[in-house]
């Protein structure tokens, strides 16, 4: 019987999650808004949304490929598109450059100091996949990748960067950082099999959960700090509530030897999450 692969665009789309954009792309959204205390604009929208999508693009493919081998001797990971030979190095090299080429052309519409800045978030796109090999902090690098959302976005559209975009940038952090920490679950055995380094392999699955859980209200206490230093309305505080709702189910859904629900408490629910606040935000400083 033969096997029909998928086009090669979506077999593209499926290497880099394209729908995990959601994770990031709401918060560079809230970026934009609270810089102004309303509509960006059209423009700015637009090209904050083409730069995050390139720049996304590039860092999950910039992982694929960097963790190939690893990939391929993981069964939970063996069927990815590289390792399962779906695509080859060199398509995967090509949407590297494409997506690099993408977020290039966007950012050249927007503030000029983010052009400047380029390549600060490039460099960190590379370093994160290598840092597994050598240490149990790589969590905190990945939510700093996605904590450049709001920031670089703040930046984008009013060429500043006050200590409250950094508060909801760290907020970011936080919160990703806390939720990949669950996500190191998936391969526990696999890491300290490979010598791979990860939050679970330091400090076991119950040191994720007791990790992850003050991550969280970190993440929480820093978007009450960015309200408070902001003239936000009650929307805004709604929104945080509302998070720290989700975050706390978040939390009430998986537990140390329960992990059948860690698929809704990593992909659905923070999803959500992102997109939850954002909504308020964007509420608050509309109306």
């Amino acid at each position: 019987m033969t096997v029909t692969l998928a086009p090669v665009p979506r077999r593209l789309a499926s290497l880099v999650r394209i729908e995990h954009t959601v994770f990031a792309l709401p918060f560079a959204y809230v970026g934009a808004f609270l810089a102004v205390d309303g509509w960006p604009g059209l423009a700015s929208v637009f090209w904050i949304t083409v730069a995050m999508v390139g720049a996304r693009t590039l860092a999950m493919a910039l992982n694929r490929l960097v963790d190939a081998e690893l990939d391929a001797r993981n069964p939970r990971t063996a069927t990815r598109e590289l390792p399962s030979g779906a695509l080859t190095r060199v398509q995967v090299l090509g949407l590297s450059a494409a997506a690099l080429a993408v977020f290039l052309v966007a950012i050249s519409q927007l503030d000029p100091i983010v052009r400047l800045l380029w390549p600060i978030p490039v460099a960190m796109f590379v370093v994160y996949p290598y840092l597994k090999r050598f240490t149990w902090l790589c969590h905190f690098w990945l939510g700093a990748c996605l904590a450049l959302a709001p920031i670089g976005a703040w930046l984008a559209v009013s060429g500043t960067a006050p200590w409250e975009a950094w508060a909801i940038g760290g907020a970011v952090l936080l919160w990703v950082a806390g939720f990949d920490l669950f996500y190191s679950l998936f391969d526990l055995e696999h890491d300290r099999d490979e010598g791979l380094h990860s939050w679970a392999v330091r400090f076991g699955e119950r040191g994720v959960f007791r990790g992850a859980r003050a991550l969280h209200v970190g993440a929480v206490a820093l978007l009450v700090a960015a309200g408070v230093g902001l003239d936000v309305g009650v929307l805004y505080w709604l929104g945080v509530v509302a998070t720290a709702g989700l975050l706390a189910y978040e939390h009430s859904i998986v537990r140390p030897g329960d992990l059948h629900r860690l698929d809704a408490a990593f992909f659905t629910l923070n999803g959500v999450i992102s997109v939850v606040f954002f909504a308020f935000v964007a509420l608050d400083v509309l109306v």
